[in-house]
């Protein structure tokens, strides 16, 4: 680089901002892509089927920190992050596979820990686990899946499909893996100051087992079916429900107005952010890694969904000029903020 070239730092774009960066001249030169950067997964056309493939990493000290992961957590973990993009686009996951780069301080018993966990998600999953690669790595440890799916020709939902009007969507509930990671690092500086004392993690299951093994929400997809219900856009939720609903506006060209008292919080989520001196409804907006599955649908599908336990309607599709709008349960309109993590230290909102 010449002197005089100006540096960009990575985290003044932040990981969307990145992404765009290098991605936007980017254009396919195969009519069999159908879908390329933009969206939870990639969606390729060979005949009547539509493939989907999806990618994600994990490093080691950025997405994991091994001192409170165990290390068949973090391999089941590892496969659900990929499924849950795939279910993300309306369609079934079939196969993965796996890359990994090992430090020495690895031995071939944890290595094979990893993979124990990895081989009980794609049981649970019926997920084939059919290839990869393994090298060596200088420092710590990385982990790279890629998730191939399948769907029905044309019936796969992205993100761009959401209309002025639409109810916004989502499954389960929101905040809880966040807390569990609060509870986690918690324990994790008691233990730095007195390594003799165990953690205090009784009573609290729910939201560790929220951040140390996720599930992929398949079981929504087959309620949709059940249902006859195909959402007009749909996104996991990784960087937070804010965050994702932008991304939801931003891809369909809409505003939105979401709902305070409408966000999903589990009681134990609740109850523990107060302990933590954290606002409950903070953590559900921006709190990532919950891997529920957030989309919308027509107003005429209400019916559909109306008094389901695992659908909470949180709020409606608007016109782009709106804007995106978070309404406080004592009734103030306020622009919807997205304060999600970010890889590269940068919030959201700001990529």
């Amino acid at each position: 680089m010449q002197e005089n070239e100006k540096r960009t730092e990575l985290n003044d774009l932040g990981e969307f901002g990145l992404i765009s960066h290098l991605t936007d001249k980017i254009k396919p030169n195969n009519s069999s892509t159908k879908k390329g950067i933009g969206d939870d997964a990639a969606i390729l056309n060979y005949g009547d089927r539509d493939i989907v493939v999806t990618t994600d990493m994990l490093v080691e000290g950025i997405h994991f920190d091994m001192i409170f992961t165990p290390l068949k957590h973090l391999g089941y973990k590892s496969i659900v992050v990929n499924l849950s993009d795939i279910y993300a686009m309306n369609a079934q996951p079939r196969q993965v596979t796996v890359s990994i780069a090992i430090s020495s301080k690895y031995s071939v018993e944890a290595i094979k820990e990893i993979y124990e966990g990895m081989e009980l998600a794609c049981n649970y999953y019926g997920v084939d686990l059919v290839g990869g690669d393994t090298t060596s790595s200088l420092s710590g440890l990385v982990i790279s899946v890629t998730a191939i799916g399948e769907i029905e020709e044309n019936k796969a939902v992205y993100r761009s499909g959401a209309k002025d009007g639409d109810l916004i969507v989502v499954s389960g509930d929101l905040g809880g893996a966040y807390i569990g990671l609060m509870l986690l690092q918690r324990e994790k500086e008691v233990w730095k100051t007195s390594p003799t004392i165990q953690p205090d993690l009784d009573g609290n299951d729910y939201i560790l087992s929220r951040q140390l093994k996720p599930e992929a929400r398949k079981d929504i997809i087959e309620l949709l079916i059940k249902m006859e219900l195909t959402p007009s856009s749909m996104i996991d939720v990784s960087d937070g429900i804010a965050s994702e609903v932008k991304h939801l506006c931003k891809a369909s060209g809409t505003g939105c107005n979401l709902y305070e008292e409408k966000l999903p919080i589990d009681p134990q989520t609740y109850q523990t952010a107060r302990d933590f001196n954290l606002d409950p409804t903070v953590c559900a907006l921006n709190g990532g890694e919950d891997y529920e599955l957030l989309f919308t649908v027509p107003q005429a599908d209400y019916d559909k969904i109306k008094g389901n336990p695992h659908l909470t309607v949180i709020g409606h599709m608007t016109n782009i000029e709106s804007g995106t709008n978070f309404i406080s349960t004592g009734g103030s309109v306020m622009p919807l903020t997205a304060q999600g993590w970010d890889s590269f230290g940068k919030t959201n909102e700001e990529s």
